[in-house]
């Protein structure tokens, strides 16, 4: 059977292609990876420069899901804002139509495939005896690059024997169920190659072979943009709400271009037929990805001065539940560092918490008190399971002095903690006693003063606030306690008011003690995140 036979060496051609798209992306990743994520978290201050990053990033490394992934990653990990992320997004979709024009152009119009073996083969003697790691790199890229046009090559000498057996026309492109019908296609097809490209490549390889018509072709591409969010879908699950608010607003901005797409399609095709009768179809692969490429363009255009209400929209479809430990993806723990810098974004919120109810406890306005000690207690127990997922050791050099860092400023928070929940009420004793009431007085003023400085995150400051407020405790609390035991023998005070006060000194004594010891511990993660970053 001719027919199943092409059909296998499509089947064949298309393995090719993703072969080829494979090699070439990983080898294109590990050669610009770096430097792309750098610019990622570097040039997106605005939603345009996002825009532009996010387009010459997709375009170099030949991927928009690495380029949506990364930008998922980086807002899972606190690196990046929720916002900052959407231009990321945006311009992904931008440069993923680059490897539609390289088909179009290079595969058709030079029609390459013919030398596509000297190129893989050139490759390949790059990758085997080149010295630098960098040369071996680029020999794959190379390599990858030539079985891409093998593949192309391969898929059109079976196409041209399908044109008799394959019959596109019960899915006309020229009412609205056969659209949509073909728009699934698309999505499906995306879905199960988890590759765009290699649709786009099958779906221009059939047009150029006229097993479809443009329109049906216009309609496969919108519906693989579409597919290119299932990746997106996948990776947030389990994520946190930053990271799940990124690929949500990568599936509904997708959405969008899609619908602007669809109503596109008449209007360019007129445009064509105005500016030249016929030429579409002489030229349908070039007028397929041009299309590709305008309707993705114009999303863009029309989506950037509305990025604000777009990110406000996302926020309420996905609503933040809890913002201590948002940042805590499961998905992180495969890169240490990511997960470090989620889990510092964490306890930061975490002590400005906590410091914030010291501070009422210790002031006169215990009745403000609205912080549910007991979310903060399962926020706490929840940041100390995720570290312990963490592994590392001395060899990680400054990953691995981080995390020491981050375990002793949990267990000091869950010190403070305690003191908060459990004794509070030594607190208000302290200022029962009049001996005790300037110490009192002097640390309400204090901690006030750390939780200014603790809001600004200026650990040095709190450092040595803190260290001045322990000593300060520790030369009143010996003097203090002789004071009461004294009282007590002359009958001043009863045996249950001593107690009250010796426990109230040693509550002083041990908050003091815990904010010293947390305020270095913040201060030297702060200083380890500089050196690792």
């Amino acid at each position: 059977m001719p027919e199943l036979q092409n059909l296998m060496l499509a089947g064949g051609g298309l393995g090719l292609f993703l072969m080829g798209m494979v090699i070439m992306t990983d080898s294109l990743k590990k050669l610009a990876g770096d430097k792309i994520r750098a610019a990622l978290l570097r040039f997106t201050h605005t939603p345009t420069t996002g825009a532009m990053t996010g387009a010459i990033s997709t375009a170099i490394v030949q991927s928009s899901s690495a380029t949506t992934l990364a930008a998922i990653g980086f807002v899972g990990a606190g690196l990046m804002t929720f916002s900052n992320s959407l231009g990321i997004i945006f311009g992904a979709n931008i440069g993923t139509t680059i490897t539609g024009w390289m088909v179009a152009l290079l595969g058709f119009k030079l029609s390459i495939g013919s030398i596509a073996s000297i190129i893989i083969l050139s490759g390949v003697f790059l990758r085997l005896f080149a010295n630098s790691g960098k040369l071996k790199n680029s020999g794959l890229a190379i390599a990858g690059f030539g079985l891409l046009f093998i593949g192309i090559d391969t898929m059109q000498t079976a196409m041209a024997g399908l044109v008799d057996y394959v019959d596109f026309s019960k899915l006309p492109a020229n009412n609205l169920l056969g659209i949509l019908q073909l728009v699934l296609i698309g999505l499906i097809f995306t879905t199960i190659t988890q590759s765009s490209s290699a649709g786009v490549a099958l779906t221009l390889t059939a047009l150029f072979s006229g097993i479809i018509e443009f329109e049906q072709a216009v309609a496969l591409v919108i519906g693989m943009d579409i597919g290119t969010t299932v990746k997106s879908l996948l990776a947030v699950i389990g994520g946190s709400v930053g990271a799940k608010r990124t690929g949500l607003s990568h599936v509904v901005y997708n959405l969008m271009t899609a619908a602007l797409a669809l109503l596109l399609i008449v209007p360019y095709v007129q445009a064509w037929e105005w500016f030249q009768p016929g030429a579409l179809y002489e030229n349908a692969e070039i007028a397929l990805v041009g299309f590709h490429t305008l309707f993705n363009l114009l999303g863009v255009i029309l989506i950037l001065p509305f990025t604000r209400y777009f990110a406000q929209l996302i926020i309420k479809l996905f609503p933040q539940k809890n913002a201590y430990i948002d940042t805590l993806d499961k998905q992180l723990l495969q890169t240490p560092e990511l997960a470090l810098n989620a889990v510092q974004k964490s306890l930061n919120g975490l002590t400005k918490a906590l410091i914030n109810e010291l501070n009422l406890i210790t002031s006169d306005h215990i009745a403000n008190r609205k912080t549910d000690l007991q979310q903060l207690q399962q926020n706490l127990d929840e940041t100390q399971y995720y570290l312990d997922e963490i592994h590392l050791n001395q060899k990680d050099g400054h990953l691995w002095q981080r995390l020491v860092e981050m375990i002793h400023i949990v267990d000091h928070l869950q010190r403070l903690h305690e003191r908060c929940e459990e004794e509070s009420y030594r607190a208000e004793a302290s200022k029962q006693f009049s001996t005790l009431k300037d110490t009192a007085n002097k640390m309400s003023k204090d901690i006030e003063v750390y939780r200014r400085l603790t809001l600004e995150e200026n650990w040095q400051e709190t450092v040595a606030l803190a260290q001045e407020l322990k000593k300060f405790i520790d030369q009143d609390a010996e003097a203090f306690r002789h004071q009461m035991v004294e009282h007590m023998g002359q009958g001043t005070i009863n045996a249950d008011q001593c107690r009250d006060a010796l426990e109230a000194i040693r509550w002083m004594q041990r908050v003091s003690h815990h904010l010293a010891r947390l305020s270095h511990h913040l201060q030297q993660m702060q200083i380890r995140s500089g050196s690792s970053a």
